[in-house]
């Protein structure tokens, strides 16, 4: 059997484990080494193990578990429901005000814990009981929970972008940057389509009622204290990034510290919670660099039995232009989305795609964007939406399926607006990153 054949049959047989419920780390693990054998027998296990030796030696993977224990430990200081609260005092009485409010707030939790799925679980678990009880229409409840925890993907310090950059070997600085722009515009779109369903169809939001009204002063303190310290940890582990002034695993660590901080001073640490966070920490961190290192090990026995090339054949043979390349591509990884999660994504396309897009002289950034983008849009979109099963596990019985399913094709159009106005003015991604060129 010739070695494209090999590397032809490594999707159907790595998809075949995944369908048969092998946990996908072990099923990449699997795949590469049963491939691997025909190439070096018996010493398909040492080749195997070179693999992880190479990804154990990535420092930018260090950054992983400093940003995991970060959003944990945040999540732990009770800084959601801080969160929340602030957020409720000023918008719940506009229309829509709490699917606004759960909004915002996911989109500040996301920037402080950079983890896909635990955005969700979290925003989720505190906004639904409180939108039901107002009466909230079942499809923008989960609508709104499904997209806000999406944002964990977009929002720097997103451990999507970080895993992105460890394997395209580009600054996660920049690419932290090239993804600001379309994930503000992300928000907003998402805020205005609350809003305006709200204004359109007050019955599905109806204005939320204080049993009575919160004085100004109080106000003031409750933001003070729930979003203002939230705030400016993001601000300072993000911009010391951007700003050239630590590495991403230097700025992790100061979040990380600032993170026990803040739960010390909101009088919430105890043993019990840092023992708790670091368990977790290790479970997720544990996770995540096991499918990398899976990843890794596909990516390296596919390239040895010259599946890149084979796919730059393909690819050639169809005679696209850049733009036509760039549609192929995404929508590879928009398929994929369905059956692997994230990280598998980037990890299985992210080395073949690499060799076509400077084939075709492809900004590489700007490409990273869209394909975030694009992962995001995977992540929400229906019928294999994962943001569908997390919001399954915290919902109540009466919000079904069908609910979830209408709920989120609205924001999904919304992330296409994006993905569109990123394809049609590549400087959305590209401008601020090149403003970061003077300090490296």
């Amino acid at each position: 059997m010739g070695s494209e054949t090999l590397a032809a049959l490594m999707f159907p047989l790595l998809f075949l484990f995944v369908f048969l419920g092998v946990p996908v780390a072990f099923a990449l693990i699997a795949t590469a080494f049963l491939m691997a054998l025909p190439a070096f027998g018996e010493l398909a296990s040492l080749q195997i193990y070179n693999q992880i030796q190479n990804t154990a030696s990535q420092l930018l993977l260090t950054a992983v578990p400093a940003f995991v224990f970060m959003g944990v430990m945040l999540e732990a200081s009770g800084i959601s429901e801080r969160l929340f609260r602030a957020m409720q005092v000023w918008m719940g009485r506009l229309p829509g005000g709490l699917s606004l409010a759960t909004m915002t707030m996911a989109a500040i939790i996301a920037a402080s814990t950079g983890i896909v799925g635990a955005v969700e679980v979290v925003i989720g678990v505190m906004a639904i009981p409180i939108m039901m009880r107002n009466g909230y229409n079942k499809s923008l409840i989960s609508g709104t929970i499904c997209a806000g925890g999406s944002l964990g993907t977009m929002i720097p310090p997103s451990i999507v972008v970080v895993i992105y950059a460890a394997i395209s070997q580009q600054s996660v600085g920049k690419l932290f940057a090239a993804v600001l722009f379309p994930a503000l515009i992300m928000v907003a779109l998402f805020l205005g389509y609350i809003l305006l369903r709200a204004i359109l169809k007050p019955e599905d939001a109806p204005r939320a009622v204080e049993e009575e009204p919160v004085p100004l002063l109080e106000k003031l303190k409750i933001t003070a204290t729930g979003m203002l310290p939230a705030a400016a940890l993001i601000v300072a582990v993000l911009g010391a990034i951007l700003l050239g002034v630590a590495t991403p695993t230097e700025a992790a660590s100061v979040g990380a510290l600032g993170a026990v901080i803040l739960t010390v001073l909101y009088g919430r640490f105890s043993w019990a919670v840092l023992y708790d966070t670091l368990e977790r920490t290790l479970k997720i961190n544990c996770m995540i660099l096991l499918i990398v290192a899976g990843g890794n090990m596909f990516a390296g026995i596919f390239r040895l039995h010259r599946g890149n090339a084979l796919v730059q054949d393909i690819v050639t043979s169809l005679d696209l232009t850049a733009f036509g390349i760039v549609g192929a591509l995404l929508l590879i990884v928009f398929i994929a989305g369905f059956i692997l999660d994230w990280v598998s994504v980037v990890l299985i396309t992210l080395p073949i795609f690499l060799p076509i897009l400077a084939q075709f002289e492809i900004d590489e950034i700007w490409f990273a964007t869209v394909m975030i983008v694009v992962i995001q849009t995977s992540y929400l979109t229906p019928p294999m939406a994962p943001s569908i099963f997390y919001l399954r596990s915290i919902a109540p019985a009466s919000i079904t399926f069908g609910d979830m399913y209408r709920g989120v094709m609205p924001f999904i159009i919304c992330q296409i607006i994006v993905l569109a106005l990123v394809m049609m003015f590549p400087e959305l991604a590209t401008y601020l990153p090149s403003q970061l060129q003077s300090y490296e």
